[in-house]
């Protein structure tokens, strides 16, 4: 979780993702987890170039035109925005916590690590997760889940119960 609002580059993303992905493979396995990289480097970095040679006040145009080249990019994240998701089992969440305290030594400011009681990458707790999931209302879709509500058509609460029974 970031702590400051900041530019994040593409560069250190990627750096802080090999070093959580080669920490968490070296010591978790490389099947027990999944990370998930939050922020994407959307904003163009630009450079005006300028000269520092002899004579480059007669060269350079100085800042008429000053829009600069692509340099990079960057992902611009606020107070409290998650930078890295990591998705594992109960037993491995203390190997994943110093993966990403190793990560944070990739970006510029401060970042905290928090252990979510959330499960996955759902927005239920472990509790709520296996309540809805005994009472069939969570679809599977993909690395999350969709939750099925009372409302809505019939059919669709009751078909699912006649077509579980089959």
């Amino acid at each position: 979780v970031c702590d400051e609002n900041q530019q994040v580059t593409s560069e250190c993303l990627e750096a802080a993702r090999i070093a959580t992905n080669k920490y968490m493979i070296t010591n978790a396995g490389r099947d027990f987890f999944h990370i998930r990289m939050r922020p994407h480097p959307y904003h163009v970095l630009r450079i005006n170039k300028t000269l520092s040679c002899a004579g480059a006040d007669r060269l350079s145009t100085g800042m008429r035109g000053a829009f600069g080249k692509p340099y990079g990019t960057a992902a611009r994240v606020k107070i409290g925005q998650v930078l890295i998701s990591i998705r594992t089992k109960e037993e491995k969440v203390q190997i994943a916590a110093e993966a990403l305290r190793r990560a944070k030594f990739k970006f510029a400011g401060r970042q905290k690590v928090h252990v979510s009681n959330k499960f996955g990458f759902t927005k239920f707790s472990k509790d709520d997760y296996k309540k809805w999931q005994d009472s069939g209302r969570l679809i599977p879709d993909g690395i999350g889940v969709k939750f099925l509500s009372s409302r809505g058509p019939l059919h669709r609460l009751i078909g699912r119960e006649a077509a579980a029974e089959e």
